[in-house]
């Protein structure tokens, strides 16, 4: 989890308020958890039908939204305002957007805590109302994170729901579901309703309320390229073949990189413990012999052609120089890698 999200979600919690906060960032995970904390921890029901104020940035002018932030509160010490979706608001006809907030944002009235919510992009930093933000208040930014981060973001996340979720379970949840940090913690918090009192996320309960094959999956489809086991590889070729859905061809690329990264990675680790291994190639121990197993298969040369070829096929998988239709590409990639 960020460190600054939850810098902030604990002060909050301790009842210690800064006067204005400024979120932005691509990432719209943390900005709509801290904008529901906002709306829920910081007054009580009662204070909230007098205290509570939520504006849109497309619809509010500039005026409104200085107005509600030097109104005093009613029956409370605080009271909260809400600005959201802060980078449509339309500005004075001196200063643009979030500018014509300047003149409240220098001088914050300390019976109001103001809240920007600023999605899916970041606010100008170069701007004297950033700027000033910074000096008076919070300035949080939620980046979008990084494709080799969401295993362990996932773990954690896990933990804190309850769950203990190993690393082919975070990577299966990963690759199947993407970076999209509130689908995941949808799909975590779906399987801990059904299942509020199992510890473990495991493989089947995956398969069972999300969906992935348990007999077919994509995320086996590696080992079985690289087993030198051709019946189970025919058996699971053809399914695919027979279902695109099962396995989307950028999303098999990618997992089909994946492994042959970790294979190349375990030419240069051999004779490790399974331990050391797993920890260079940043997997579970449980699959480190499944790699170490198929290297007499796949030399460092056959495993280097392996790699470019992927490269090639993760253009065309989005239709860069191609043609062919998934079921077509799928047949050519594992042919061509398998030669």
């Amino acid at each position: 989890m960020n460190a600054e999200y939850k810098k902030i979600v604990q002060s909050v919690r301790m009842k210690q308020f800064a006067p204005v906060y400024l979120i932005d960032g691509e990432e719209t995970y943390y900005l709509d958890k801290l904008t529901e904390l906002f709306e829920t921890a910081i007054l009580t029901e009662a204070e909230r039908d007098f205290n509570l104020t939520i504006l849109y940035g497309k619809d509010a002018q500039w005026n409104d939204v200085l107005g509600a932030c030097r109104r005093f509160p009613m029956f409370a010490e605080k009271q909260v305002v809400i600005l959201k979706d802060a980078g449509s608001l339309r500005g004075s006809d001196e200063e643009k957007g979030l500018n014509s907030l300047l003149s409240y944002v220098e001088k914050p009235s300390p019976a109001t805590i103001f809240l920007i919510e600023h999605p899916f992009k970041k606010a100008d930093t170069k701007t004297k109302f950033v700027k000033r933000v910074k000096e008076k208040g919070v300035h949080f930014t939620s980046e979008k994170i990084k494709d080799d981060n969401l295993p362990s973001w996932i773990e954690e996340f896990g933990r804190e729901s309850g769950f203990i979720i190993e690393r082919p379970e975070s990577e299966i949840l990963a690759s199947y579901l993407g970076a999209d940090l509130q689908k995941i913690s949808n799909e975590i918090e779906k399987i801990r309703i059904n299942v509020p009192n199992e510890p473990k996320l495991t493989r089947d309960l995956i398969q069972k309320y999300i969906g992935i094959s348990k007999e077919y999956n994509i995320f086996d489809f590696p080992n079985a390229l690289t087993a030198h086991n051709p019946e189970k590889l025919y058996n699971m070729l053809n399914y695919f073949l027979a279902n695109p859905k099962a396995a989307p061809m950028p999303l098999l690329v990618g997992t089909l990189f994946t492994h042959f990264n970790r294979m190349y990675m375990a030419h240069f680790v051999q004779g490790r413990s399974d331990k050391e291994v797993a920890a260079a190639l940043g997997m579970s121990p449980w699959f480190v012999k499944d790699v170490l197993a198929a290297i007499p298969h796949w030399p460092l040369p056959r495993v280097e052609r392996a790699l470019m070829l992927l490269g090639i096929y993760s253009g065309k998988a989005v239709g860069i120089n191609n043609t062919a239709n998934d079921r077509e590409l799928l047949k050519e990639m594992v042919g061509r890698i398998l030669e």
